[in-house]
């Protein structure tokens, strides 16, 4: 089988030299600093050991897809239609499509876009940094997940292979809305200014996060829609895990969850680059659905109007309780 990781930035570079330390036909397709920065070779490290070196092929334009079986989409959201149009002048007929990306619509927006093809919807949960050039760490614990389909079967064995944990399930909507739910700290941590670690064993910040997460659920549970657990904590005791005191969330957390002291949000790494966030599928998700039902969501549109306000140049240090004032918490 031939794969191509379409878009690859952090999460994708990791995965890609994971795939072909272990002997996969891969292909990292990304912009074209990033792929001049690899050419000669990518490492990637863990927060559980088992480092690698390797060397996949690499490009910069979409017809390098053109022979792949199977093309991982991990382009940012805001560049999915995008990225759909471009796949669809060079994939094969019978190429997998599957989309590795935040948010709970990109499998669709690729849908409308390669007409005709099969698209699936895949699912990382943890996250990458890249600590130096040519490297990339997985800096929280973690699996990927794919749709159950036969065309997945093939990725999920070249991830397993490649040491990833991998799951296939039936459940997808749901196990996107647990992953967005989780990732409405994303816009806090970018706020922050501070490393995930350092950021949430401070209550003013759980307690911002805990109320957007309750406004998520409530327009779940409202609309009946179901949420995966992905987490050893069930999504609705989440909100009230994040509020507790600090000593006792402390300890509580350190035996639920691992996250390396330098690891940051995806959001923190576009506000770096100056590249558009992905604010509008993360919690633009939760006031569509909100206002859907006739609900308010005022936690989630105040993280929206200032992640756009630091878009634009405005302020990205916010303290917890600052962050709780602005947003009414």
């Amino acid at each position: 089988m031939k794969f191509a990781i379409f878009g690859a930035g952090a999460v994708g570079c990791w995965i890609g030299a994971r795939m072909a330390a272990t002997g996969a036909d891969v292909t990292l397709i990304g912009r074209a600093k990033l792929m001049a920065e690899i050419s000669n070779g990518i490492r990637a490290t863990d927060l559980a050991g088992g480092d690698v070196d390797a060397k996949p092929r690499t490009a910069t334009d979409a017809s390098a897809a053109r022979e792949a079986d199977i093309i991982v989409v991990t382009v940012k959201s805001t560049a999915t239609t995008t990225a759909g149009r471009e796949l669809a002048a060079v994939a094969k007929p019978d190429a997998v499509i599957v989309s590795l990306q935040n948010g709970v619509r990109n499998a669709d927006l690729l849908a409308a876009a390669l007409p005709g093809r099969r698209v699936l919807a895949a699912m990382v949960e943890f996250n990458v940094i890249k600590p130096a050039p040519a490297t990339y760490h997985r800096a929280t614990i973690g699996k990927l997940i794919v749709q159950a389909d036969p065309g997945a079967l093939p990725l999920a064995v070249a991830w397993r292979a490649a040491g990833i944990t991998t799951q296939i399930r039936e459940d997808m909507p749901a196990v996107l809305w647990g992953k967005l739910v989780l990732n409405l700290n994303n816009a806090i941590n970018a706020l922050s200014g501070v490393p995930l670690a350092t950021e949430m064993v401070q209550r003013d910040f759980r307690r911002c996060f805990a109320a957007a997460q309750r406004e998520a659920l409530g327009a779940l549970a409202a609309a009946k829609m179901p949420i995966a657990q992905l987490t050893a904590i069930p999504p609705k005791w989440m909100p009230t895990l994040l509020s507790l005191p600090d000593a006792i969330f402390r300890v509580v957390a350190k035996r639920a969850v691992a996250i390396d002291p330098a690891a940051r949000s995806s959001m923190w790494d576009d506000f770096e680059a100056g590249r558009p966030t992905e604010i509008d599928f993360l919690q633009g998700e939760v006031i569509a659905l909100a206002d859907k039902l006739g609900r308010a969501a005022p936690v989630n549109r105040g993280l929206v109007r200032l992640v756009r306000d630091a878009e634009a140049g405005g302020r990205r240090d916010w303290t917890g309780a600052e962050l709780r004032k602005q947003l009414g918490v």
